[in-house]
């Protein structure tokens, strides 16, 4: 019986980089604990594939300098492979007989359809197997594959093969044990007071008044959601019934993209949705719904392929999903940049994670151990957001680190111009550092700020949950806040704000700004060895990876970003 399975291919714009990369553009990588391999694969599994295009000049240009942002057409026309390109590989496809294939509309990624007998000679090497963890199932390849010398110039990408779905959760906990450092006057007890983090909390630390609500017809924000994770609008009803006093709001989602499963609500879902919401009240808000389990491979670069082929989309996203860096191939993380970067030439600001593991941590040859950075929070072209608490945990106070606040150093991707002053000097001037060995001080350093992260209520399945914590929830808070200012941005006339860290790190250049809180207290986690015991890095004063710059102080970084 033929086995069918779609493939994607893609043709490359970076041609040196894939001629390096011909003989084995994508390196296997072995099953994560947990999976176990099977037999042949069933039918109809999905294959994705892609390449990288050449736009990165370009893209800094636009995003270094707000309001020159293109159209979709405008993007095609940058990054559209040539004409040699797309006869090389449809030749190749169809000397197999593959016929069934779409482009997207920048028609720089195709979607192809094949037998898995013609996908695996196609790409010699590769031998497809299913492999299960528990109820998910997926199927991969554990060795590398090959592609013809005459396609080295046209193919970097193919992705689907190797990589293995991620898990990302939010995390829940109980309150903190640690005890305020002195005693405060009743007055500020009496006033600040609260049982956990909600959007009257929120609204108060970053001062939000009632008025500080969307406007603007032609303003949207998103969020993407991943791992069978959905939210429901009776829950988002039910929050803005018991939060969303006090403020103007919507109560639903104007516009879900994608499949919105049936069953119960997710935390994380519920999570971003509310937060969002309340944080960027008023605005009209979409989701972007990807199952990403059982057949679906690569649900995250179906996300921002989908992207590619909408001509009208929200100006902020929010994704609180990620993977560890040194899990994924570099070909598929230099596909997703791509991505990222076409999206911010547009005008789009994406705004990830920044994970809850700390710096991270994985052992290494010789049973050492090095910090373990994560993707795409370590990716040049987003904007990546980490955690704090309260310091006095029951008060609106001021923030230090949320011990589990993603951080760090890519390992693969390089210091981008725009934040090299910023970490020279916490390089240059941090009272403590871990040891060089455990990371990599020239690349890209993460997060570019930071928002509470510790201890949200969320309605789920129709409950009022507390003790929900996360990087998962400081994201959306964020994005809210970049959607307000947008808000205004349009109503004056101007343009989206697009990618932001240019800006962010220009405005607070000279640490003299008052647009952020500046976080200096507090560590995150780390390795559990002998050398670090536990410590990551640790917030100072001016940039950290850490908090990033700190935290949002909205009427003033309102002020600052107007004048972007």
């Amino acid at each position: 019986m033929a086995r069918r399975r779609l493939l994607r291919l893609l043709r490359v714009l970076l041609l040196v980089v894939a001629a390096a990369a011909c003989l084995s553009p994508a390196r296997a990588t072995p099953a994560p604990r947990r999976w176990t391999a099977g037999r042949s694969p069933e039918p109809d599994q999905p294959f994705r594939g892609g390449s990288s295009s050449s736009i990165f000049s370009e893209c800094q240009g636009l995003t270094g300098d707000t309001g020159q942002f293109l159209t979709l057409e405008e993007v095609r026309a940058l990054v559209e492979p040539s004409p040699l390109a797309r006869g090389t590989v449809w030749k190749w496809l169809e000397a197999s007989g593959v016929q069934e294939c779409q482009a997207v509309h920048t028609r720089d990624f195709l979607q192809c359809q094949m037998p898995a007998k013609v996908a695996e000679q196609l790409l010699p090497g590769a031998q497809f197997h299913r492999y299960r963890n528990g109820e998910r199932s997926t199927v991969r390849s554990p060795l590398p594959y090959a592609l013809p010398e005459e396609l080295a110039e046209h193919v970097e990408f193919v992705g689907g093969l190797h990589r293995f779905p991620a898990d990302r959760k939010a995390v829940v906990r109980g309150w903190g044990t640690k005890e305020p450092e002195e005693p405060l006057p009743w007055a500020v007890v009496l006033s600040s007071f609260h049982l956990g983090v909600t959007p009257a909390v929120i609204r108060k630390r970053y001062n939000l008044t009632e008025s500080d609500v969307g406007a603007a017809a032609n303003n949207s924000q998103a969020c993407a959601q991943f791992l069978e994770q959905y939210f429901r609008q009776a829950d988002l009803a039910e929050f803005m019934h018991l939060f969303g006093g006090g403020f103007r709001h919507r109560s639903s989602v104007d516009q879900v993209v994608g499949r919105q499963g049936r069953g119960k609500a997710g935390v994380e879902a519920s999570l971003d949705v509310e937060y969002l919401m309340s944080t960027g009240a008023n605005i009209s808000t979409w989701v972007f719904s990807n199952a990403g389990r059982h057949e679906s491979q690569e649900p995250f670069l179906d996300w921002l392929l989908l992207l590619s082929n909408m001509s009208a989309l929200p100006w902020v996203h929010t994704v609180s999903y990620g993977d560890d860096e040194d899990s994924l191939s570099q070909a598929y993380m230099a596909r997703v940049n791509v991505e990222f970067m076409k999206a911010a030439a547009r005008g789009i600001s994406i705004l990830f994670a920044s994970g809850d593991s700390g710096a991270g941590c994985r052992k290494v040859s010789g049973g050492k151990h090095v910090f373990r950075p994560s993707f795409p929070a370590s990716s040049p072209y987003v904007t990546t957001v980490g955690g704090t608490s309260f310091q006095h945990p029951f008060l609106v106070s001021a923030e230090v680190v949320d011990y589990i606040s993603g951080g760090g150093f890519s390992n693969v991707f390089p210091m981008p111009s725009y934040q090299a002053a910023a970490v020279k000097q916490f390089l240059s001037t941090a009272p403590k550092l871990p040891p060089a060995s455990y990371y990599n001080s020239s690349g890209r350093a993460y997060p570019d700020l930071a928002a509470l992260s510790d201890n949200y209520w969320v309605v789920i399945n129709r409950i009022p949950m507390p003790w929900v914590s996360g990087t998962s929830a400081s994201t959306p808070v964020v994005g809210g806040i970049v959607a307000l200012i947008n808000d205004r941005r349009l109503q004056r006339g101007l343009p989206p704000l697009g990618f932001l860290n240019p800006a962010l790190y220009q405005l607070q250049k000279g640490g003299a700004s008052s647009a952020l809180y500046d976080v200096t207290e507090g560590c995150h986690l780390s390795c559990l060895d002998a050398t670090v015991e536990g410590q990551g890095f640790c917030a100072v004063p001016a940039w950290d990876p850490v908090t990033g710059w700190g935290t949002p102080n909205f009427p003033e970084l309102l002020r600052a970003l107007l004048g972007q």
